[in-house]
């Protein structure tokens, strides 16, 4: 199958294009070769290029920044998801768009189904809200998939920023109170694959298992031991760390209906972390 994948710079595509190519035709186009934005340049991409299915990579990722910058995030993560869907609608092609946990509140306390209502906190999650919203409206066979906490290689992340800062400081202090699932690029991509191989269309949730989710000081903590850096992680509460924006307390997603529709394992969190140091060290 041919798959163009939109922000192909991006940390997840650095994963995904590899991953893709073990058996597909890959059409990689970066921000600068196509702007999602620009509904006249989506539509000449994907007129061009005929591609069997369009996986979308590309969004505003810059959560605190998005409270100052909100009709930029609504731009990219909405409107050119909607560009996408329509581009995607009108050649009779179906969208795979990559989401977040940011979607939801935080307040459900046990981990959110693809069936649970949405209800962000920020600007960051209601402009992924947005594209959801398009995508779901305009097209009739698609996937939204939403992970969460995401690293990997290619890109800024959790991992990346805890490396640096203990190289330079003795003790770092971390949110014990918010509690998600880290997930490596590795695991969403190979999901990915699966998924726009399986035809089942519909809204899914991929994560590294993390058995009910985690608090960012124990994947901070987790961090420091793995790359036996001699600094140490201490626990705080959110009120102790103001940011512009607003985080959901408790967003772990519930993974069942993707393990149970693509008969797939998802991988322990902590092995995952495991590999991921290992190669970017």
């Amino acid at each position: 199958m041919k798959v163009l994948v939109t922000g192909s710079k991006g940390m997840l595509a650095h994963s995904l294009i590899p991953i893709l190519r073990e058996g597909h035709d890959v059409i990689p186009l970066s921000h600068q070769e196509l702007d999602i934005t620009n509904m006249d340049s989506v539509n000449k991409a994907i007129r061009g290029i005929a591609p069997g299915i369009v996986i979308n990579c590309a969004a505003y990722t810059k959560v605190d920044k998005a409270e100052e910058e909100r009709e930029t995030a609504f731009i990219v993560n909405g409107i050119g998801v909607q560009n996408l869907a329509i581009g995607c609608a009108d050649n009779s092609i179906p969208l795979c768009h990559v989401s977040t946990d940011y979607v939801f509140d935080g307040e459900k306390g046990r981990p959110y189904s693809p069936f649970d209502n949405t209800k962000p906190v920020n600007t960051y999650g209601a402009s992924k809200l947005a594209g959801e919203k398009y995508v779901q409206w305009v097209l009739d066979k698609f996937y939204i998939v939403r992970t969460s906490w995401l690293y990997g290689q290619g890109g800024g992340n959790f991992v990346s920023t805890i490396l640096k800062l203990a190289k330079d400081r003795p003790s770092l202090r971390i949110v014990k109170d918010q509690k998600g699932s880290p997930t490596s690029t590795v695991t969403l991509a190979r999901g990915l694959k699966r998924l726009i191989e399986s035809g089942a269309f519909g809204i899914y949730h991929i994560t590294d298992e993390s058995e009910g989710g985690i608090s960012w000081f124990d994947f901070a903590r987790e961090i420091i031991s793995l790359s036996k850096i001699d600094a140490t992680v201490i626990p705080i509460i959110t009120d102790e760390y103001p940011r512009p924006a607003r985080r959901p307390m408790f967003s772990v997603l519930d993974t069942e209906m993707t393990r149970l529709t693509l008969k797939m394992e998802l991988p322990n969190w902590k092995k995952e972390l495991k590999k991921y140091l290992g190669s970017a060290g």
